[in-house]
This record gives structure tokens, C-alpha cells and sequence, in this order.
């Protein structure tokens, strides 16, 4: 066996067969190489001073947090949620658009509208876990549900030309909107006992989901059936609160990325 050989052996077999053994103990040179793969590395000890400081730098952002509740327990709050204040408003505004409104109208909105709050729902629970899987990415999640609710609005209802179009558009509005804020609170107080990882995508997710409290509830009130109307003024609702959770979201994203700048800056300083 040669040089070359044993070096091919240390790379491939362990322990070295008899003969590359043999060979070692006749070459100087590979015992050389034999003792140097056997040393452990040495590891320089750093000063306590910079142990220190590397230790304070990772606990700066740490702080103590209570575990992560079930998702089956984030699941049932939110329904629970949607459910009592959209029969609580239903309740004290009236029913007056199930009896103008068609059978499978009634059936197909209501069950698009339950569809998309599960979606919301589901997808919002497992963006307050860290490490849960999604089956719809939480970015197009919104916007295909916006999309898919202005499709069928648009195949159920006729598009009619109605005279003072924003006269009539405006009570539903300065209703609907009021609800879904008054929605998004109580969605607030559970997204709080998660971790929410991307504030603004968790804030478009929260303010359409708020916002479809208020479309339901004007979907079930509100007779007027002109498509028009239901879109700008029922669905503009969770539109716009969607936005003004994005901005929200974008606002705490923001704000966390300059404290954290900010900290940063403060320990080159000091270092």
C-alpha cells in the first residue's frame, strides 16, 4: 500500500484495514497524518466579558409567555364570536331581506358567506401557531375570498340602475361598518393568546373576517337586492376592513422593525 492509497482509506474505511495498519506503522509521514485526524480541535475560550455580552444580546427580546392554547380552543372563540353578534344584530335590526329574497339566494349567499368565514376561520387559527400547516396560503386566502364572494353576488343578483344610488347605499354603511369593528374587538382579545408571527397578514386576515360580520348581518337585514348595492355597500364592508387591518399589521411590522434597528444601533455603541 502507498501514501496515496491510505489517504483514500482514511476517507472511505474506519477502522483502517490490516494492511493500510501495517503500512502506517512502517511511513512516518501517514503516522504524522494518522495523529493529526485523531487530535480533537482546540477551541480558543473567549473572555468572560465577551461571554457576556453575547448572552445579554440574545436575551434582550426574550420574555416569558404561557403556552399556546389548542387550536380546537381558538376555533370555537372565533365561531362563537361571529355567531353571537351577527343573531344579536339580526335580532334587534329584523330579517326583512329572507323574505324577499329567493330560496336558493338565501341558501347559496349564507352558505358562501359560512364558507368563507370558516376558511377565514381556519386559516387565522393556524397563523397564531407557530409551525401549524396551511393548505391555502394566507396571502391569496383574502383575496380569492373576496373574489369568489363578488362572483356569486354577481350570478345571484340582477345589476339594476337605481336613482340615488349613494342615498341608499350610505344607511347600510354607517350601519355595517360599526359591527365589523365592534367584531374585530373581541377577535383582538383572542389573537392576543397566540403568537402572531406577520402582523399584517394576520390583520387582513382579522379585518375581513370582522367585516363579514357585518356583511352577513346586512345580507340577512337589508332588502334591497340590486347586485350594485350588495357589493358596495354589504361586501365593501369586509373590503375596507381588511385594508384597515393590512395597514394596522403593516403599522406594528414597522414599528417592531425599528425598535428592533433601534436596539441594535444601541449595543454597537456600547460595544
Amino acid at each position: 500500500m502507498k501514501c496515496n492509497d491510505l489517504a483514500k482509506a482514511l476517507s472511505e474505511e474506519m477502522p483502517l484495514s490490516l494492511e493500510a495498519q501495517e503500512h502506517v506503522k512502517s511511513c512516518k509521514r501517514c503516522q504524522e497524518l494518522v495523529k493529526a485526524l485523531n487530535l480533537p480541535v482546540a477551541v480558543e475560550s473567549l473572555p468572560p466579558a465577551t461571554l457576556q455580552q453575547i448572552a445579554e444580546g440574545i436575551a434582550t427580546n426574550l420574555r416569558p409567555v404561557s403556552p399556546v392554547a389548542p387550536a380546537g380552543y381558538f376555533l370555537g372563540g372565533i365561531a362563537g364570536i361571529f355567531v353571537s353578534i351577527v343573531a344579536l344584530c339580526v335580532y334587534r335590526m329584523g330579517a326583512l331581506a329572507i323574505a324577499v329574497m329567493a330560496p336558493l339566494q338565501t341558501v347559496a349567499i349564507l352558505t358562501a358567506l359560512a364558507v368563507s368565514t370558516g376558511l377565514l376561520a381556519y386559516s387565522l387559527v393556524h397563523q397564531m401557531i407557530p409551525g401549524s400547516p396551511q393548505r391555502v396560503s394566507p396571502r391569496l386566502l383574502p383575496v380569492g375570498i373576496a373574489v369568489s364572494l363578488t362572483i356569486v353576488i354577481a350570478v345571484l343578483f340582477q345589476f339594476q340602475h337605481e336613482q340615488n344610488f349613494w342615498g341608499r347605499a350610505w344607511p347600510c354603511i354607517r350601519a355595517g361598518t360599526p359591527i365589523g369593528v365592534l367584531a374585530a374587538v373581541p377577535f383582538w382579545l383572542i389573537l392576543r393568546r397566540g403568537a402572531i408571527l406577520f402582523p399584517a397578514m394576520t390583520g387582513a386576515t382579522t379585518g375581513l373576517l370582522a367585516g363579514l360580520v357585518g356583511t352577513s348581518v346586512l345580507e340577512i337585514h337589508c332588502p334591497d337586492l340590486d347586485a350594485w348595492h350588495i357589493l358596495v355597500s354589504h361586501l365593501g364592508i369586509a373590503v375596507l376592513c381588511a385594508l384597515a387591518g393590512l395597514i394596522v399589521g403593516l403599522a406594528v411590522e414597522i414599528k417592531g422593525y425599528a425598535v428592533n434597528s433601534l436596539n441594535s444601533n444601541h449595543k454597537g455603541h456600547l460595544a
